[in-house]
């Protein structure tokens, strides 16, 4: 399981952040997907590939680059 967060550009209103949440739960092994349209960020968490969740979102009209990518719950003690 890997989070990536993507910076999303050109979302003004709520509806944005839908349309773009909705393309990005569309994408192949994404689980939890968390839009804010104020800072312009979308989170995913899933076994997902970065240029999908990135063709999801231009195909929705707006553009994104990858932030970060993290494998989720892996701790070192």
């Amino acid at each position: 399981m890997v989070t990536t967060r993507l910076r999303v550009s050109g979302m003004g209103c709520e509806g944005c952040a839908d349309i773009v949440s909705n393309a990005l739960s569309e994408v192949p092994g994404a689980g939890d997907v968390d839009v804010d349209r104020e800072a312009g960020t979308a989170v995913v968490e899933g076994d997902t590939d970065a240029d999908e969740l990135l063709g999801k979102v231009e195909r929705a009209g707006y553009e994104a680059e990858v932030v970060e990518r993290e494998p989720m719950g892996e701790t070192e003690e």
